[in-house]
C-alpha cells in the first residue's frame, strides 16, 4: 500500500460497506520572518476506476510543498461501483472549518437531489472554495437537477477513448508560463456539452475524432464561491507529469485567493 509521506495522524472508521479514512496531514514549510497562515483543506478522493490513494498522495505532496496546508483526507466509497453516497456529506455543515474542499470523487449514479444539494449548499453557505478534478465532472450525472453541474461550471457525461491530449493554454495569468505545446500522457478528454455562464476556460483541447474543442481546465465563481476545475487526471502517468502538477498547484492557489504563480 502506498504511504502518504506527509502524514501525522490517520483514523480509519468502518462505515457500512465502505471504509472511511480521515487523515489529518501536515506538510513541512520553510518559515520566513513571519510564517504564513496554514490553510485547512479537505480532500474527498475515492470511488471507482482510479488509484485515488496514489492521486491523493501526489496532490498533497505537490500542493503541500507550495502552500502551507493542514490536510483532511476522506477516502470513502466503493472502488467497484458508481453509486456511493459519501458519508462525509451526511451533515449539512460538512464543509465548516475548511478553507478549501478538493472534490476528486467518482459517483455517477447518485441522483438524489437532496443529497446533491447538501454538497453544493455547504459551499454556498460557508463560502468555501473548491477544486473539482476529473471524475468529479461525471459524478451525479444521472441526476435530473443541475445544481452540481451549475456549481462545477461545465456539464459532461461522456469522454473519449484515451489518447495523448494536446493542450492549448489561454492567455489567462493563472496558467501563464506553463509549458507551451504540452502533450498529456494517455488520458481521457471529457466531452463538455455545456459551459455554464461565468465559467472561463484556462485550457482547451481538440477531440481527434471530430475536431471539436473542449475546455480541460477552467475557473468559475458561482454565487461568489471560487471553483477551479480540470477534467484531466485519469491515470497515474498524468498525475506524475510535472506540468499537470503545476496546473493543480496554480488552481489551488487561485481558489484560496493566492497569486497562482507566486503563492503570495
Amino acid at each position: 500500500m502506498a504511504r502518504l509521506n506527509a502524514g501525522r495522524r490517520t483514523t480509519l472508521v468502518a462505515a457500512g460497506a465502505c471504509v472511511v479514512a480521515l487523515a489529518v496531514l501536515c506538510c513541512t514549510t520553510v518559515v520566513a520572518q513571519q510564517a504564513p497562515r496554514r490553510l485547512r483543506a479537505l480532500v474527498i478522493s475515492s470511488g471507482a476506476f482510479h488509484d485515488y490513494l496514489y492521486q491523493s498522495r501526489v496532490f498533497i505532496e505537490q500542493v503541500g510543498a507550495a502552500v502551507p496546508v493542514d490536510w483532511t483526507l476522506a477516502l470513502q466509497g466503493d472502488a467497484r461501483g458508481t453509486a456511493t453516497r459519501y458519508p462525509i456529506y451526511d451533515r449539512a455543515d460538512w464543509a465548516d472549518g475548511f478553507d478549501i474542499v478538493v472534490h476528486n470523487e467518482c459517483s455517477a449514479d447518485i441522483s438524489d437531489a437532496g443529497f446533491i444539494r447538501r454538497i453544493t449548499e455547504a459551499h454556498r453557505v460557508s463560502r468555501v472554495p473548491a477544486m473539482v478534478v476529473h471524475c468529479a465532472m461525471h459524478s451525479y450525472r444521472s441526476a435530473t437537477v443541475d445544481d452540481w453541474r451549475a456549481f462545477l461550471g461545465v456539464t459532461s457525461r461522456v469522454h473519449t477513448p484515451q489518447f495523448r491530449i494536446p493542450v492549448q493554454w489561454s492567455p489567462d495569468p493563472i496558467v501563464a508560463g506553463l509549458q507551451a505545446g504540452w502533450l498529456t500522457p494517455m488520458d481521457e478528454l471529457y466531452v463538455v456539452e455545456k459551459v455554464w455562464p461565468g465559467a472561463r476556460a484556462l485550457a482547451t483541447a481538440v477531440d481527434y475524432r471530430d475536431q471539436r474543442s473542449y475546455p480541460v481546465a477552467w475557473v468559475h465563481e458561482p454565487d461568489g464561491v471560487r471553483v477551479f476545475g480540470t477534467t484531466l487526471g485519469h491515470g497515474t502517468a498524468t498525475w506524475d507529469d510535472p506540468v499537470y502538477q503545476q496546473l493543480l498547484v496554480r488552481g489551488f492557489r487561485w481558489a484560496v485567493g493566492l497569486d497562482p504563480a507566486t503563492g503570495r
